[in-house]
């Protein structure tokens, strides 16, 4: 049993003639420092943080008031409002109150919260309009149905994951164990059903360790397996899931070069993972024919191969855009992931970089911005897609293992341009696809036609941004990132829940929202734009980890 507590305490005023008065008022100072010293830092921080809360909620008072009287607004130094209803802010720090959190917590605390929100009000859109479904239609608050798979669902729990949205994730598994089935006579896109379908199961096994989604894998895997019975080895388009068939899209027996050399990561992991290798002959086979392929214009490929002949079509037209980009980042992730021994990647990847140092890159009349345009038929376009937007971060990655340096300095000029097609435009948000002047008479870099002016809520931009602040520590990288954040806040974000895309990037009072959230603004934008923000170097490291 424990003793009564005392109650006989009584002050003490001690005097000595060579010191100060001193009395125990001060005494227990000290020791309420030594119990503050003897709390967790856990407990350190809650009290910290309620405290904090605490005088911003003060000076948010105190400023309110203050405009109330005085009839006069403090700055608004960072504010992300909904897309319907402007004057509702989701973080809204006016004023002093913002440098207060700002000292208090961190710039970076603020803006990876700044991305949950926004993740979880997307997931709210998702979650109360098109659950199970494939796409949201904020504004219609309905749902888009492509393969019915949950695209949205299954693209987002890798990004639930790494947020720590136990909750949102919990709920998100909960129907891929009980309702996420394969065995649909449906007909899929492979390269993106692999992309977003398996390349999601797999990203999420490799986080959580969880058999579900591996076994998920296997079973979606080998249902896109028929596609690859062609007479080249160079798969078909679209397979049937459930019948076990395989075709070309109606108007052609070509493939696009970009979806067929686009799914290797994802196969030959699911191969590792399965100890099966059929996954990974299947896709290697496709890089070791368009290896000896004729055709290539110093390592530029064609955007077209025909499935039946399995040579190049549409010759003579070479992009870093649409139907080509991301043949050429796989070329250098394939490499990493297999260890640095595959000669030919390496070959091509690096033969294709000088090829688009060669014929592809210019730069700007105006401000000399560099960007990569395209080649038709030996004539020079300067018209660059958004998706080209990956290729800083890919030269990035490059140069961290060991490639030439001055790939690196070609992805600092272009990630300056790729901030530009944002920063030029008068909502903060890249077009589709720009054009950029010549002549230095031209007043402005950026030209937008009418028909390029959509904005999809696309990745790139964001996920090179990631790639060149971790190997550079350049905190411009996340200020330009800050700021790509906050237009997608003010021009996409639905007030009832979720984003959508608009049709137009150059009218703020007129952007047309399009009605659709693509599944990839939460697998990869906002999945980017965390890890843009997040200080801890080790979360997804770029070391032992290749990005799918």
């Amino acid at each position: 049993m424990y003793p009564p507590s005392r109650k006989d305490f009584i002050s003490l005023t001690l005097s000595d003639p060579h010191s100060q008065n001193y009395n125990n008022g001060k005494h227990r100072r000290q020791s309420c420092w030594r119990k503050w010293k003897q709390l967790s830092r856990l407990q350190r921080s809650l009290i910290l943080f309620l405290l904090a809360l605490l005088l911003i909620l003060g000076l948010l008072s105190y400023s309110s008031i203050t405009e109330h009287w005085r009839g006069k607004h403090f700055p608004l130094h960072a504010k992300l409002t909904s897309h319907t209803q402007r004057q509702k802010s989701v973080i809204n720090f006016n004023g002093l109150s913002f440098y207060v959190a700002k000292w208090l917590f961190g710039l970076g605390v603020l803006r990876l919260e700044a991305v949950c929100d926004a993740f979880r009000h997307a997931w709210k859109g998702y979650k109360d309009y098109a659950w199970g479904h494939d796409e949201l239609k904020p504004i219609s608050k309905s749902f888009g149905e492509w393969f019915g798979l949950g695209l949205t669902l299954i693209d987002a729990l890798d990004t639930m994951w790494i947020m720590g949205l136990k909750e949102e994730f919990a709920e998100a598994k909960t129907w891929v164990e009980k309702d996420l089935s394969f065995n649909k006579n449906v007909d899929v896109n492979l390269f993106e059903t692999t992309i977003r379908i398996l390349g999601g199961l797999l990203s999420t096994y490799h986080l959580t360790g969880d058999q579900l989604f591996l076994e998920k894998a296997k079973d979606i895997g080998s249902r896109l397996m028929p596609a690859f019975k062609t007479p080249s080895k160079i798969p078909f388009s679209d397979v049937n899931i459930g019948k076990g068939t395989a075709h070309p899209p109606r108007w052609t027996s070509d493939s696009t070069l970009a979806e067929v050399t686009s799914i290797q990561l994802e196969f030959r992991e699911l191969s590792r993972l399965t100890q099966d290798p059929q996954y990974q002959e299947a896709v290697n086979e496709v890089m070791t024919l368009v290896h000896k392929l004729p055709g290539k214009h110093d390592g530029l490929v064609p955007m077209f191969i025909n499935t039946n002949n399995g040579q190049f079509t549409h010759k003579g037209v070479f992009t870093l855009g649409a139907r080509a980009d991301s043949y050429y980042e796989y070329l250098l992730k394939q490499w990493i992931q297999g260890g640095k021994t595959e000669d030919n990647l390496l070959e091509d990847y690096l033969e294709a970089i000088e090829g688009v140092k060669k014929h592809l890159v210019r730069q700007t009349g105006p401000s000399k911005l560099t960007f990569v345009g395209e080649l038709s038929h030996n004539r020079f376009n300067p018209k660059m897609d958004h998706l080209v937007c990956f290729l800083p971060g890919t030269l990035a990655l490059g140069a961290h293992n060991g490639l030439p340096g001055d790939h690196m300095d070609l992805a600092v000029q272009l990630m300056e341009t790729c901030h530009q097609m944002y920063k030029q435009m008068e909502t903060g948000l890249s077009p589709e696809i720009a054009h950029f002047s010549l002549q230095a008479s031209d007043g402005s870099d950026v030209i937008v036609k009418p028909a390029d002016r959509h904005n999809l809520l696309r990745p790139e931009t964001v996920e090179s941004l990631f790639y060149m602040y971790r190997f550079t520590k350049d905190a411009k990288y996340r200020d330009w990132g800050w700021d790509m954040l906050q237009s997608f806040n003010k021009y996409t974000k639905v007030s009832g829940g979720g984003y959508t895309s608009i049709n137009n990037v150059r009218d703020p009072l007129s952007t047309g929202p399009r009605d659709k959230m693509e599944s990839f603004f939460l697998g990869e934008t906002l999945k980017y734009f965390y890890l843009l923000f997040s200080d801890d170097m080790e979360l997804l490291s770029l070391d032992n980890q290749v990005h799918l």
